[in-house]
C-alpha cells in the first residue's frame, strides 16, 4: 500500500491483476533436433543447485544413447544467475554461436 495514503487503495505499480491483457506474443518453439549425434550441446547452470553433480549424470546418459554427441561445459560460460545476469544471457546466444552449439540445456534452480 501506498505510504502517503490509508484508504486501502494501491499505487498502479503496487498491483498486478493475472487476467490483465498479455504484455508479450507467443513465440513459435524451435524445431526439434532429428537426433544429438553430430551434435554439440551447450551447458548452461545458475550454480544454484548441484548442476556440477546432474550435468555430470545427464552427459553420462546422452552419451550412452548418442556416442557422437559433444557438450560444451558449463564451466566455459559461467553462472546465469546474479547482479549481472541479464548480460550474461544476452551474450550467449553469441557465445553459442561461436562455439557451434546445436541445443542447450539450460539448470537448475530457474
Amino acid at each position: 500500500m501506498s505510504s502517503s495514503s490509508s484508504d486501502g487503495r494501491y499505487e498502479a505499480c503496487e498491483a498486478l491483476w493475472p487476467r490483465s491483457p498479455r504484455q508479450s506474443k507467443i513465440k513459435p518453439l524451435a524445431k526439434r533436433l532429428d537426433t544429438l549425434n553430430g551434435k554439440t550441446i551447450a551447458q548452461v547452470w545458475d550454480m544454484v543447485f548441484r548442476g556440477d553433480e546432474v550435468f555430470e549424470f545427464l552427459e553420462e546418459g546422452i552419451k550412452a544413447r548418442y556416442p557422437d554427441v559433444k557438450f560444451v561445459s558449463w564451466k566455459e560460460f559461467g553462472s546465469t544467475h546474479g547482479s549481472d545476469e541479464r548480460a550474461i544471457v544476452a551474450a550467449l546466444p553469441q557465445k553459442f554461436k561461436e562455439a557451434g552449439v546445436d541445443a542447450v540445456i539450460s539448470g537448475m534452480g530457474c
